[in-house]
């Protein structure tokens, strides 16, 4: 029932936010997921969108949702997860704020409270957050950045790095992620492709376990450039290495 309720919830971020591209920016996207975790592999799509609302001059809501289906010789699980943020910019060049987000990873549901910022540069944005996650598997306190260089307001790299803790029975889990990736949008189009890559690496009961991560996909951009929906707070959640995407931020 939990993947049902979070899978609608994504799904009405990806289906509302275009209906209401007058009062809002934001993207939706789908992307091929291949995952190598010590030679065990698996294959799978991913579908998610953000919207970003001004509910006030200074003041922004952005909602962003997914879903991921992987399968493997194994059998196939589908995980959701949904995430609200509150931001307020200060002058032209300054976003901060806090979200929360729940998420469903197989049988374990995790609920994320948290703080982000975003600093905006001529042809870069700069992004940072710590949260803290509770779930069934043990509480979490993560802290992450990321920065992404505009070559120009239509062709982005970003790379990211976020580190976490996780409280377990078995005791602490420490686990790295990194991830590199670049979007173009087509000139002229609200179309763009994009390509990432992330290892995830942990260290459970001292042993080392790494995951990498490859992501293919399009995306339909509505409300201007990847650029200046990345200004506009429609790119929160999107763009962080590793583990806050898989809570849900």
């Amino acid at each position: 029932m939990k993947t049902v309720f979070l899978a609608s919830v994504a799904a009405a971020t990806l289906i509302a936010a275009p209906a209401f591209a007058q009062d809002a920016v934001g993207s939706a996207g789908i992307a091929y997921v291949h995952t190598d975790t010590e030679g065990f592999k698996t294959d799978g799509a991913n579908l998610d969108g953000v919207g970003a609302f001004k509910v006030a001059p200074e003041w922004t809501v952005t909602v962003n949702g997914a879903v991921n289906y992987a399968d493997s010789d194994f059998g196939d699980d589908t995980t959701a997860a949904a995430a609200a943020h509150l931001t307020k910019t200060f002058g032209a060049d300054l976003r901060a704020g806090g979200f929360v987000s729940v998420s469903d990873i197989g049988d374990d549901e995790t609920f994320t409270v948290g703080a982000e910022v975003q600093k905006y540069l001529a042809s870069a944005t700069l992004t940072g957050l710590v949260s803290y996650t509770d779930a069934d598997m043990g509480d979490a306190w993560t802290i992450g950045g990321d920065a992404a260089y505009y070559i120009n307001p239509s062709f982005r790299l970003n790379a990211g790095v976020s580190y976490s803790n996780v409280d377990t029975d078995l005791g602490d889990v420490d686990a790295w992620a990194y991830g590199a990736g670049a979007e173009y949008q087509f000139a002229n189009s609200p179309f763009s492709v994009s390509g990432t890559y992330q290892r995830v690496s942990t260290d459970v009961a001292n042993v080392d376990v790494d995951a990498d991560i490859f992501m293919i996909g399009a995306r339909y951009n509505f409300g201007g450039t990847l650029q200046s929906l990345d200004r506009a707070g429609a790119n929160l959640g999107r763009t962080l290495a590793g583990l806050p995407t898989a809570f849900g931020f």
